[in-house]
């Protein structure tokens, strides 16, 4: 019999894009990556998945607002447990929502800001590619 693995699955496995979004639909805290004058920032943010885009509110003249909109972003989010954890990243376009039929749809995810701010501005993240990891958590291998 061989050593090693052969009892185990392996210990990162690849999500299909359907595993990663049911995965961010179970969780509301992700991170939002994106550059200003050519430097990275990324901020926490509360969201929803709706209709396989992220969506997130935020307040006027943020400089999440300035960061994001009408640029490709990352978007990421994970979780994990005693035994495994996993993590998807999101590439994207964010953008605010602005028609009456956009905020009607975003209203309908009944996201709520998670700070006493008012937070007025819808932001949408559309997909361009969604990857995903799980990890199962064990000991490192022996060298050979």
């Amino acid at each position: 019999m061989e050593t090693g693995m052969s009892t185990r699955s392996a210990p990162v496995d690849v999500l299909s894009e359907r595993e990663s979004w049911d995965l961010l639909g179970g969780v509301s805290l992700g991170r939002l990556v994106t550059a200003v004058d050519d430097e990275a920032h990324i901020f926490p943010v509360n969201f929803a998945v709706q209709n396989r885009t992220i969506l997130f509110r935020t307040a006027a003249g943020t400089k999440l607002i300035s960061a994001a909109i009408n640029n490709h972003v990352l978007f990421e989010a994970d979780d994990h447990d005693a035994a495994e954890g996993w993590s998807v990243i999101v590439r994207g376009v964010a953008r605010t929502l602005r028609t009456d039929e956009e905020l009607d749809e975003a209203e309908r995810a009944q996201l709520l800001p998670w700070t006493a701010t008012a937070k007025t501005h819808y932001v949408r993240v559309s997909p361009v590619r969604v990857t995903g990891r799980r990890f199962r958590f064990g000991p490192e291998p022996d060298a050979e």
